[in-house]
């Protein structure tokens, strides 16, 4: 048995939950563990296409280098981007996502993914595109796995 640490992204009565990929991004895994739990708002992207984001631009984030980052993210991809050319933010992709801003595309490192399904991830990204902002509660929890 080994400890696994996992994000969980609760925003209303729903908890999304996605295990963190500390080999592949441990500086931005190592970051993300140090600021959080994290109470904010979860919104729609403004330039990215099917996503949501999180502002972190107030939080100070130690200089951080690319780590398993893209522009492109699969559906229910978090990103940590450290504001290397635009606000610092966690990026979740809830669909066909393109990472950008008014700078232009954004690499941004990928950290996670949720284990939601398409509907699950679709309903996310409508409630803020629909209804707009959501308070967002984010935290990490310990759990034992077995990497038999």
């Amino acid at each position: 048995m080994s400890v696994v640490s996992e994000l969980h992204l609760t925003v209303g009565e729903n908890t999304y939950v996605a295990p963190l990929l500390e080999s592949e991004a441990p500086e931005s895994v190592r970051a993300l563990q140090d600021i959080l739990p994290l109470t904010s708002e979860l919104m729609h992207v403004r330039w990215s296409g099917h996503a949501t984001w999180i502002n972190i631009d107030e939080i100070d984030l130690p200089e951080l280098p690319r780590e398993n980052h893209t522009v492109y993210p699969s559906r229910g991809d978090i990103l940590l981007y450290p504001g290397y050319r635009n606000e610092q933010e966690i990026l979740v992709a809830c669909g066909p996502t393109c990472f950008k801003s008014p700078a232009g595309e954004l690499a941004g490192n990928h950290v996670g993914t949720l284990e939601a399904t398409r509907a699950e991830l679709t309903a996310l990204e409508e409630l803020t595109l629909r209804d707009g902002v959501q308070p967002v509660t984010v935290r990490i929890r310990e759990s034992d796995a077995d990497q038999s």
